[in-house]
């Protein structure tokens, strides 16, 4: 069961990086998933794991991250819909088979993800 997601948005790459950075080192979190918009301008991270830890690793990564962040939040206890997102997202970002046949989030994939060559 996930305990809490935890999710910044910022802009860059690189700036991204650090703020991953920093949250892994403030918390024992780990990495879900990331999604780039805009050309990688606008990069959001989903964090997963205790609801303290991801709490603290927000915190850690809004304040002290090379650049504000543009959003950030963090959701405990979610809802079965959000972790089906947040899977569906980490799916593409590993390059696996979508988790669930049954039904697609908004039967299309994001414009900027293009799928590997089997």
């Amino acid at each position: 069961m996930i305990g809490a997601y935890g999710f910044i948005e910022i802009t860059g790459v690189v700036a991204a990086m650090d703020a991953l950075d920093i949250m892994c080192k403030a918390a024992d979190i780990k990495l879900s998933t990331w999604e780039r918009k805009l050309g990688g301008r606008l990069v959001t991270m989903v964090i997963e794991g205790e609801v303290a830890a991801v709490k603290v690793a927000i915190e850690a990564g809004r304040t002290q991250a090379i650049k504000k962040p543009a959003n950030y939040g963090v959701i405990s206890n979610p809802h079965p819909e959000i972790i089906r997102m947040v899977e569906l997202s980490a799916s593409r970002f590993r390059g696996k088979e979508e988790p669930s046949s049954d039904s697609k989030m908004l039967g299309q994939d994001p414009p900027d993800f293009v799928p590997k060559d089997k």
